[in-house]
């Protein structure tokens, strides 16, 4: 039996390929029946290019249809998808390009004269050209094609994609996915996610990441559904689509700029049968309002590009505001000690995973690999939790996030929740930053909510006094600095790496420094 990720969801395919698969803005409609057609147009575009499954299909494009037709069709040809942001510049494209060696590369045409500079010098042999808007030179070559009506042969653990992790602590590595990752990362959210006939998903996330693109779409397509398939986030739009949609994956970015607008009520959301969260950690406060608005509690999950998703909330019963949920139907989950042992329930630990959808390896790098896997298999996430007595797991931050101040661990969401509840806060980011005493300072990052309900204006002192009321004294923020908004990358999350660049440098004011005496924090 074929085990390509695209023959699984052909099979799953409506019967009728009048059946609408995409509905962009302006009311353009794709069926089904067009994708597998255009699909087919792209695997033989690619196999006349030379293109061999296993080899490399390098793209870096923006949202479009057509951009959907190209990854499709690049899993028919038993080709290894390589999606890259938008955004990265020279010197990130010149690292990918050298370390994923793809025997294409379609890149947007503002960034193609750059782009044949560093594909020759990557040894790419073909790049072509892809539009925002889905033209281009690769559009125009597909469309002269005849449809490749046969799907290569792929094993299950042959490669399906290679997606480059941020690389916020060294160069980008690339996780190797599967079809079996991916296959069975996708049919477990469509069964614990209770996809239905009929649902309407709608799509706001880019798709070259794995929540827009493993997650939302994927959904999509094993369920047959139709889909909103809107190029960028409007947040009116958004809201104005709820009534025809019943299924919305987003940010919590996505719900924040929701919330600000006026037609979100409980009538635009009649339709609606889920929504869910994930990249980066819902505010409690976000929870709480998004549900008051429209009559649904959010669904969080939790996930990372080495392996999809791990956790959810569950769509029958309680979602945990804070958590995440418990181990999803196939995943082992588990919260060790710094020595490896299981930490107790509400202890703090290191998460680790060990399941089918858990990637292959980090591309060219077997050495990381195994440094990343524990001897009996789990994955170390790098992320850091705690599991409730009844398995819900909240995450805490990242193992790289922890601040070892005078010998004590400082885990950053205890006290980030703690600033988040003071009245005037809209959020807040706790760092560390050298320190001559104590190896290492914590540092509050706050932004004050400015809406004009607000009257109250915190502070550096009240940040501190509600964390020394709250927590013991070694947390307390030595310094606070007040911003307009924290950096963050294009999925919602807050580059800390970004903030400790900043303050250690001695750009922005410090707002208030809370000094004590070295002793007072040493451990015993």
């Amino acid at each position: 039996m074929n085990q390509n990720l695209y023959a699984q969801f052909e099979q799953r395919f409506p019967h009728d390929d009048g059946a609408p698969a995409m509905v962009l803005p302006g009311g353009r409609l794709y069926t089904y029946g067009q994708l597998k057609s255009e699909s087919a147009r792209y695997a033989r575009l690619l196999t006349s290019l030379g293109a061999q499954p296993g080899d490399r299909i390098a793209v870096q494009v923006e949202k479009s249809a057509s951009a959907v037709f190209l990854y499709l069709g690049a899993l028919r040809a038993g080709c290894v998808f390589v999606p890259m942001n938008p955004a990265y510049q020279r010197g990130e494209l010149a690292h990918l390009l050298g370390d994923a060696r793809p025997h294409v590369f379609v890149v947007r045409p503002q960034a193609a004269a750059q782009g044949r500079v560093l594909a020759a010098a990557a040894g790419v042999p073909h790049v072509l050209e892809l539009g925002d808007d889905g033209e281009g030179e690769i559009a125009q070559a597909a469309a002269r094609q005849v449809p490749r009506s046969a799907i290569a042969q792929r094993s299950a653990d042959d490669l399906a994609a290679i997606l480059y992790t941020s690389g916020t602590t060294g160069r980008p590595k690339g996780a190797m996915l599967t079809h079996r990752n991916l296959g069975v990362g996708v049919s477990t959210l469509h069964r614990f996610w209770a996809f239905e006939p009929g649902d309407v998903l709608l799509h706001i996330l880019p798709i070259y990441h794995f929540h827009g693109l493993f997650v939302a779409l994927h959904c999509a397509l094993w369920n047959g559904s139709a889909m909103r398939f809107e190029p960028r986030f409007d947040a009116a739009r958004a809201v104005a689509l709820l009534s025809s949609s019943t299924v919305c994956m987003g940010v919590p970015t996505h719900y924040v700029r929701m919330l600000g607008e006026p037609g979100l009520d409980v009538a635009a959301c009649r339709g609606m049968r889920l929504f869910v969260s994930g990249s980066a950690p819902l505010l409690p406060d976000t929870f709480n309002a998004f549900r008051r608005r429209s009559g649904h509690a959010i669904l969080e999950r939790y996930g990372m590009t080495e392996g999809g998703m791990f956790a959810s909330n569950p769509y029958l019963g309680e979602r945990r505001c804070g958590t995440v949920g418990r181990a999803l139907p196939g995943v082992s989950l588990r919260v060790v000690d710094a020595g490896g042992a299981s930490a107790a329930p509400g202890e703090t630990g290191q998460i680790q995973v060990r399941g089918a959808n858990v990637f292959a390896g980090y591309w060219r790098l077997p050495e990381k690999t195994s440094e990343e896997h524990t001897v009996d298999g789990f994955f170390k996430t790098g992320d850091l939790g705690r599991l409730s007595e009844d398995g819900y797991l909240t995450i805490v931050g990242r193992d790289k996030d922890l601040v070892i101040s005078g010998g004590l661990n400082v885990y950053p969401k205890e006290i980030e929740e703690v600033i988040d509840a003071l009245p005037g806060v809209r959020e807040s980011a706790v760092i560390g930053l050298p320190h001559p005493d104590f190896g290492e300072a914590v540092v509050a990052v706050v932004v004050r909510d400015t809406s004009i309900d607000c009257t109250a204006v915190p502070q550096a002192a009240d940040v501190v006094g509600a964390v020394k009321a709250s927590l013991a004294a070694f947390k307390v923020p030595k310094t606070v600095h007040f911003v307009e908004e924290l950096p963050r990358n294009a999925m919602g999350k807050v580059q800390k790496n970004l903030l400790r660049e900043r303050f250690a440098s001695g750009r922005g004011a410090s707002a208030a420094k809370n000094t004590r005496k070295k002793r007072q924090h040493d451990p015993a």
